[in-house]
């Protein structure tokens, strides 16, 4: 097959045969009548999580559940949580280092995360 700059198509193109029986996409392709099911949205999925973290999280002392939730579920810095607590910028550090370490054990303890 040869380009033609003048006409911009392929001298011979009618002997080039497009046949999707023979590509390779097609062998490796499964032919079905069926479509596959498409998976529904879970409800129970998201309830599970949120009864598992909220499990968990009751596992941990006052002091360390009170720094995840004033940091990640209310979005306070740690400066706001110290101010709030009457405690140094540094040991709310430390409550939230230990806070999510206890966390992660105890999610590993319900089988969540390894």
């Amino acid at each position: 097959m040869v380009f033609d700059p003048t006409s911009g198509d392929f001298a011979g193109h009618d002997f080039l045969v497009i046949d999707d029986r023979r590509s390779a996409r097609y062998t490796r392709e499964l032919q079905t009548e069926y479509l596959p099911e498409r998976p529904s949205p879970d409800a129970i999925g998201p309830a599970f999580d949120k009864w598992i973290l909220s499990d968990a999280l009751l596992s941990l002392s006052l002091d360390h559940r009170t720094a995840i939730v004033r940091a990640y579920y209310l979005g306070q810095t740690v400066a706001d949580i110290a101010q709030q607590e009457q405690i140094p910028e540094g040991t709310v550090k430390s409550r939230l280092h230990y806070a999510l370490r206890a966390l992660r054990i105890a999610l590993q303890e319900r089988g969540v995360v390894r």
